[in-house]
């Protein structure tokens, strides 16, 4: 079984590493955002800091354990600022699907882009992958600007692939990158 497990990455003053329990608190908080909540809509309500305490010392744990994925707190100028991982990694077809978010204090100026690109680039040049994926709501206009300005390209709708919203089916779009593809083209704010 293969591992995504990196060392600390870095780029510029970005940070990506493994959650801690310093981190909770701003994990609560973003958690607990409005505009998260409509997005992530599988986050238990209200979020927790049992459940961030589970996510740092369980879920992120076994997730990486496993092989199936990873989680790792984005950091910027030595605060936390949100969380990407990695899920449904396949090391047969070396594919792997990346999902993310920041908490309010640290949108709006590129570093999901950076870190999304930072994480990506790891992922082709040191583990071995070959295809990542994204899976955005329609609506999402700001996870979506975020994965096309990294070097997304849109493949189509999946459609009721989401869950339920307000008890109807949630619709997805699928954008994925290939190694070799060509770099982010985007500016990197988003």
């Amino acid at each position: 079984m293969n591992k995504l497990d990196p060392p600390v990455l870095v780029t510029g003053d970005i940070i990506l590493r493994k959650p801690t329990d310093a981190d909770v608190p701003a994990i609560v908080r973003g958690c607990n955002d409005p505009l998260t909540l409509e997005w992530l809509s599988l986050l238990p309500r209200p979020y927790t800091e049992e459940r961030a305490r589970e996510y740092v010392h369980d879920h992120a744990v076994q997730v990486t354990e496993s092989g199936q994925g990873l989680e790792r707190a984005i950091e910027v100028d030595g605060a936390f600022a949100g969380v990407i991982g990695l899920k449904n990694t396949d090391w047969a077809t070396r594919h792997t699907e990346v999902g993310y978010w920041l908490g309010p204090w640290a949108r709006g100026r590129g570093v999901m882009t950076r870190a999304l690109c930072c994480l990506v680039d790891w992922l082709f040049a040191e583990a071995g992958m070959r295809r990542v994926e994204i899976q955005v709501e329609p609506g999402n206009v700001a996870s979506l600007a975020v994965a096309e300005r990294a070097g997304f390209r849109q493949e189509g709708l999946l459609r009721h692939r989401g869950g339920f919203r307000d008890d109807h089916p949630v619709d997805l779009l699928m954008l994925s990158k290939l190694v070799g593809d060509s770099p982010a083209t985007g500016s990197a704010h988003g």
